[in-house]
């Protein structure tokens, strides 16, 4: 078995990993006798502090190395691949595939070790340890059990909502629990979260102090759950909340968003870390390999996932989000470092010769190969830069969508203003003091920023059934390289069926959901 060198408690991790896909090595490591368990690690703040170290990235690495690009970017016709998980473009998915389960085991993974912490910190935790450090340890793990929980909602609809790992251990016979009592438990960890964790401001440029979370990270997400669960009143004064704080702000420049050197910076409300110095698999951002192609990445294979037709149709004449999301023939990147290809110099003012096949290629997240700006790779051609969770801007056209609260156009002030500095970074035109901010224009915009970044699916899945279906109906989820594609999904396809296997070891995950006992 592998081991980790912080071992967490295991009775707790195999209860609740007994109804994922995790019950494998990669989570329940027996500990050795000179690792550390809960019961005599807690010995000094570090300790302490260095129990939640891996859910800031590498415990979300079997969700993130390839189903979070599949389940989110090509389920919105974002991205299109004829190599892995095609049958998400055309609404084939089935419960046996890893890209159900890895997501699945990732989440639950995360909650087991946050239930550890919440549950049993503050009894074994030893004296002289800052009282501080354990509060806000504890309302880390309330944070990430509610993102836990967010991912695991919106894909899979109703789940079990596990507080007590061995209580699981005792019955992992458990029942789904309703959508809204999910998102009840969500606000109610984030709730927490806010309120016990540090209040701080943002660094200005990239900072690993910026790293943690924050009691405006809570608050931000927080504005996002009422947004989603249509309380549009709380998602607004949250929202304006974080905005008025001043912790973050936006980079001036979009395309920084996306440099290693500028990781963890102002606008940065919570992104998965990650190292490609370290060689262990999972351990490096696979953006690189996954999005970029071969003759930049230096790896084996790549552009995994590329820009369909209808995402490069999305984008306005003259927005700077273009370029730095997807590139086409003819793009230049001075700063991008790349490698002769089949024993040619790569011309490095057009990015790159071979897009001719495709039509165009990702560049966000995509840092080329190693160069001092981006650090070394692994060996899996994996880098040090971080992915975005959620970002500033997205705050912003919460703010402008909860003023919006449901209508089809607002002339409110406010509301244009958040969407305007959205639209002024990008280089586009402002609404002005006569034109209404539209729910498309938002929707729309929503998708350009955050191309690539994971949220379209989600956005769509928030829209009413009929309307998510018009919008997908129509798009061209083909590439260039593959022709014009349509398909039409049904009501059900937005809402992915459970892991087979974890079907398979608990029966009561195919019954109805039942209400939640809330203590």
């Amino acid at each position: 078995m592998k081991i980790y060198k912080i071992n967490f408690k295991s009775l707790a991790v195999v209860a609740l990993l007994a109804i994922s896909a995790s019950c494998s090595d990669d989570y329940l490591d027996r500990p050795t006798q000179d690792g550390y368990v809960s019961d005599n690690f807690y010995t000094s703040d570090e300790q302490v502090q260095r129990t939640t170290y891996g859910m800031y990235g590498r415990m979300w690495a079997p969700f993130f190395t390839k189903c979070f690009f599949a389940l989110s970017e090509m389920s919105s016709g974002n991205c299109w691949s004829n190599v892995d998980g095609n049958e998400v473009i055309q609404f084939k998915l089935t419960s046996d595939s890893f890209i159900l389960s890895d997501p699945w085991r990732s989440c639950f993974g995360v909650i087991a070790q946050s239930n550890d912490l919440i549950n049993n910190l503050n009894r074994n935790v030893k004296e002289g340890v800052s009282p501080d450090v354990v509060k806000n340890t504890i309302a880390e793990a309330h944070f990430f059990r509610a993102v836990s929980y967010f991912y695991l909602v919106r894909l899979f609809g109703p789940v079990p909502i596990i507080e007590d790992n061995l209580a699981l251990a005792k019955d992992p016979m458990v029942n789904n629990n309703r959508i809204e009592d999910v998102y009840k438990f969500i606000e109610n960890d984030l709730k927490y979260a806010a309120a016990n964790l540090k209040p701080k401001v943002r660094l200005r440029g990239s900072s690993l102090t910026n790293v943690f979370v924050s009691q405006g990270t809570a608050e931000a997400f927080l504005a996002k759950i009422y947004l989603y669960e249509k309380d549009y009143p709380n998602a607004r004064l949250m929202a304006e909340k974080v905005i008025n704080s001043g912790e973050f702000g936006l980079l001036p420049n979009f395309a920084d968003l996306f440099l290693t050197s500028k990781n963890n910076n102002e606008e940065s409300i919570y992104s998965w870390q990650w190292s490609g110095a370290v060689n262990e698999y999972q351990a490096g951002n696979p953006s690189n390999v996954q999005y970029g192609l071969e003759i930049l990445n230096n790896a084996s294979y790549g552009a995994v996932y590329i820009p369909s037709n209808d995402i490069q149709e999305a984008f306005e004449s003259g927005d700077v989000r273009r370029k730095e999301s997807y590139m086409v023939y003819g793009d230049s990147y001075p700063g991008m470092q790349a490698d002769g290809v089949m024993g040619f110099v790569l011309d490095k003012t057009k990015y790159p010769s071979v897009l001719d096949a495709t039509g165009a290629a990702v560049k966000k997240y995509v840092v080329g190969e190693a160069t001092s700006e981006t650090g070394p790779p692994d060996r899996w051609a994996s880098m040090s830069n971080c992915n975005y969770i959620m970002r500033y801007a997205d705050v912003l056209l919460i703010h402008a969508e909860s003023i919006l609260a449901g209508a089809n156009e607002t002339s409110d002030a406010n509301a244009k203003e958040s969407f305007n500095k959205i639209r002024r970074r990008a280089g586009l035109s402002e609404l002005n003091i006569n034109t209404p901010l539209t729910k498309k224009a938002l929707f729309q915009e929503r998708r350009v920023e955050f191309a690539f970044e994971g949220e379209f699916w989600y956005d769509l899945g928030r829209l009413p059934r009929a309307e998510a279906i018009d919008i997908i109906s129509k798009q061209d989820r083909g590439s260039d390289y593959e022709g014009v594609k349509h398909y039409i999904p049904v009501e059900t396809d937005f809402i992915f069926p459970k892991p087979a296997n974890d079907v398979r070891k608990n029966p009561k995950l195919k019954e109805a959901p039942v209400p939640y006992v809330f203590k």
